[in-house]
């Protein structure tokens, strides 16, 4: 359980939002964890058996095909959390969860998460407007899918991977890049030389630093801004860290 001076910090906008008193309800079942890139959190089909809050990684719901290849449905980072199947009730997904960039999260058990839901407070009202985020998110990545050109969502997803962790600097691969928009690596390597060559991101290997959000957005197709948008819209502000006695 994370703790300054006897105060508990959490920068994960879900639980930051919770009063006190209902975060106190889950303080006792957290336990703060640090997640390693290309850590799977729960597989396809598999029981959900954590739910996790990240406060600095970012992680990414994946499909993956009969022929191994992988497409990212949605990401995942310290505006939300990983094991909404356990809210809806479901248990389990087709898809699975993969750290896609290293560092804190908090993590509570599938039974306790699943109790706290049930008692219908705070907890419930902000996992449902969550809810609604993340099937706009998945429901915007099939339409991009469709309709914008690599480049375009090259700069949305690096954007969206930007919000999730709260930092310019990305450590992405080129190759990752390529399986979670499932597409040609070739493809993602032509797209982020023309971003680098107008001066939006530096790539060096492994590691994309964004050098300018605001032109990169201009270069981004319309999906990242609906997304924002609606998160704006229904979930808490990140703001300062919320402590709790």
């Amino acid at each position: 359980m994370p703790e300054t001076e006897g105060r508990l910090i959490t920068t994960n906008h879900l639980l930051a939002a919770l009063s006190e008193t209902d975060f106190h309800y889950l303080a006792p079942s957290i336990e703060r964890i640090s997640l390693a890139r290309g850590q799977v959190l729960f597989e396809a089909g598999e029981p959900v058996g954590e739910v996790y809050f990240p406060e600095g990684a970012a992680i990414a719901i994946v499909s993956q095909m009969d022929n191994g290849a992988t497409s990212a449905v949605c990401a995942v980072g310290r505006e939300g959390l990983v094991g909404l199947p356990l809210f809806l009730g479901g248990n389990s997904t087709p898809y699975k969860a993969i750290v896609q960039i290293p560092g804190p999260a908090l993590k509570v058990d599938a039974d306790v998460f699943k109790r706290e839901c049930a008692r219908r407070g705070e907890l419930e009202h902000l996992l449902l407007l969550y809810t609604q985020v993340r099937m706009t998110q998945v429901a915007q990545t099939s339409a991009c899918r469709s309709h914008h050109g690599i480049a375009k969502r090259l700069a949305c997803w690096l954007l969206w991977i930007r919000d999730c962790i709260g930092q310019d600097e990305l450590h992405l691969t080129q190759k990752r890049i390529a399986e979670m928009l499932g597409v040609r690596r070739a493809s993602i390597t032509e797209a982020a030389i023309s971003l680098q060559d107008a001066g939006l991101i530096r790539y060096t290997r492994g590691r994309i630093a964004i050098l300018d959000a605001v032109a990169l957005e201009a270069r981004a197709c319309e999906c990242y801004r609906i997304i924002k948008l609606e998160v704006a819209r229904l979930l808490p502000s990140p703001g300062e860290p919320t402590r709790y006695e």
